[in-house]
C-alpha cells in the first residue's frame, strides 16, 4: 500500500483526523497543541496521526492535500484547514456548525 493510499484510507474510515506533530496527549508543535486543545473543548471524538514517526508520511500529507504546513484536519473525507483555518473557524462557531452538518456529535451539541 503506498503511503497516498494508506493516508486516504485513514482520511475515508475515521470521521474527524488530525495529522499532527506529536500525539493528542503530548503535542510537539504549538500549532497541533492548538487544534488539539480546540477539538478537545469542542468535545469531537478525533484521531491524531503523529507525523513525526514517518518521513513519508509527513511528506505524503502535504502532497495528499496540497497544503504545505502541518497540522491538517481532516472531517469526513474532507480536508477542513490548518491551524489558523481551525482556530478562525472554532472562533466563528463555523467548526462547530462543520460537525453539525457532517453528522458528528460534539459534547457541546449532546
Amino acid at each position: 500500500m503506498s503511503i497516498q493510499d494508506w493516508i486516504k484510507n485513514e482520511v475515508d474510515t475515521n470521521d474527524v483526523v488530525l495529522f499532527m506533530k506529536g500525539t493528542p496527549n503530548f503535542p510537539q508543535c504549538g500549532f497541533s497543541g492548538q487544534v488539539v486543545q480546540i477539538l478537545d473543548y469542542v468535545g469531537v471524538p478525533y484521531k491524531g496521526i503523529n507525523v513525526l514517526e514517518d518521513d513519508a508520511l509527513r511528506q505524503g500529507i502535504k502532497d495528499f492535500s496540497n497544503w504545505p504546513t502541518i497540522p491538517q484536519l481532516y472531517v469526513k473525507g474532507e480536508f477542513v484547514g490548518g491551524c489558523d483555518i481551525i482556530r478562525e473557524m472554532f472562533q466563528n462557531q463555523e467548526l462547530q456548525t462543520t460537525f453539525s452538518e457532517k453528522g458528528i456529535q460534539t459534547e457541546q451539541s449532546a
